[in-house]
């Protein structure tokens, strides 16, 4: 299937793997990518011998093209750059809109942008800075999200801006991508989705529990980092309101030694992390502790302990394929429905 997707990372099919951290290493970067998709590496819980580390097995792993996704805001930022550049890495993805300069850097060095975002004034933006293509993503998707549905955001966003569109949130079959090819984007970008696929790295006792999940099993919470975060609906998560300053604290100390960030550099972070948001000094000790609380369910099994993102598409979701099964799935029920929706128009 050939869109301005495929054509601009030069991907066989327009599906992408986003960048979730302690999720999207190596592994499921090179398993997507090889499977004819666009993978993601997630950089922001990674140091940067980490990341380092970790494009270099994707370039032993396969020779099709990756990105990384890199927190626009970050002490580092310019160093994530520097080693994307040196090592060939074909497309930078953010979670947060980068800057204008930013992204003017990374295009002259031959890289592709493509931030995320969840608002159409966030698209204007970064489509006037000269981004390539842009990530979308409703209400229904994992992580920080936004309130307003895909169905109606996405279409919004291809209405306004001239750069490709990538659809978001609540995309895990062929039948969403030809849904989201209508309504004028390019491909679909899924999380959850590639989360629970046998390539990903996440423990199969935490892979269990999600798939148990239903439909009405995920909420939008702001006790975990400051900001409108969808996570699996947990006891944990509700106990967070209570205890999550001390918590913080503790997490907070505890991510200082494992990233080698100082004090000053959190500070520096948090700081950042509060500009343009009404966020209490607590809320941004939360910001900092996130990592920790990722960590504990997706890398130490401990569920009891953290918190998981996911998208409410989780409810839907009751196998763990490999990345290449998925993605030959959907792009199977993609033709079989646009077959069906061609015979329709015919009759």
């Amino acid at each position: 299937m050939r869109t301005r997707l495929t054509e601009l990372a030069r991907v066989k099919y327009p599906i992408v793997q986003t960048g979730m951290g302690y999720v999207a290493g190596a592994k499921l970067t090179a398993a997507t990518a090889n499977a004819g998709g666009l993978g993601i590496i997630a950089s922001a819980t990674m140091s940067l011998p980490q990341l380092e580390a970790a494009i270099n097995e994707v370039k032993e792993r396969t020779q099709a093209p990756f990105g990384v996704n890199l927190r626009a805001d970050a002490e580092d930022a310019n160093a994530r750059i520097d080693l994307m550049i040196a090592r060939g890495v074909k497309v930078a993805s953010f979670a947060l809109a980068p800057k204008q300069d930013m992204i003017k850097r990374l295009k002259d060095a031959g890289l592709i942008v493509i931030p995320s975002v969840g608002a159409k004034r966030h698209a204007e933006k970064v489509a006037q800075w000269g981004a390539d293509a842009v990530i979308v993503q409703g209400g229904e998707g994992g992580g920080h999200t936004g309130a307003v549905p895909t169905s109606l955001l996405v279409p919004q966003v291809v209405d306004t801006v001239d750069i490709p569109v990538v659809a978001a949130g609540g995309f895990f079959d062929g039948r969403g991508l030809v849904a989201a090819l209508a309504y004028g984007a390019v491909g679909i970008a899924m999380g959850t989705r590639f989360l629970l696929t046998s390539d990903s790295p996440v423990g199969e006792a935490v892979k269990a529990l999600y798939l148990t999940k239903s439909l009405n099993d995920t909420v939008v919470t702001t006790n975990v980092d400051g900001v409108p975060h969808r996570v699996l609906r947990t006891a944990f998560v509700a106990s967070l309101e209570k205890r999550k300053l001390i918590r913080a604290v503790r997490n907070g100390l505890k991510f200082r030694k494992i990233s080698g960030l100082t004090m000053r550099q959190m500070v520096r972070e948090g700081l950042a992390m509060r500009h343009g948001r009404d966020l209490t000094w607590s809320q941004i000790l939360m910001a900092a502790n996130t990592p920790m609380l990722l960590k504990a369910a997706m890398v130490d099994g401990r569920p009891d302990l953290g918190v998981m993102s996911a998208g409410q598409v989780v409810g839907v979701i009751d196998d763990l394929p490999s990345c290449a099964e998925l993605i030959e799935r959907i792009m199977t029920q993609a033709a079989d429905r646009l077959g069906h929706l061609r015979d329709l128009a015919s009759e």
